[in-house]
């Protein structure tokens, strides 16, 4: 018996990586500052808050962004990458 994986269909085009890249970057930049709207850097408890805390949030709610970008995200840098190459492919 014979398995046959099929690439996704994002990935069977994908023919510039660098242009995949950044839109993965622009969904985890979108991801983090709305993290950052919802009250995820607010602080709770006897030992949050502070100055500590106010200046280093952001890089924890940058790596949580880009830890759901990585587990597929919203789709949204599916959609820019193929906006970016509408048409690229035609000339290969």
């Amino acid at each position: 018996m014979s398995v046959t994986i099929t690439p996704k269909p994002s990935l069977a085009h994908d023919f510039r990586p660098d242009l995949r890249r950044k839109a993965e970057e622009f969904e985890a930049a979108f991801l983090s500052e709305m993290l950052g709207h919802a009250g995820l850097d607010a602080a709770s408890g006897p030992f949050g808050g502070g100055i500590g805390e106010q200046q280093f949030a952001s890089f924890l709610r940058d790596e949580q962004a880009t830890g759901m970008v990585r587990s597929g995200g919203i789709g949204l840098a599916e959609q820019f990458y193929r906006s970016l190459t509408k048409g690229m492919d035609d000339g290969l």
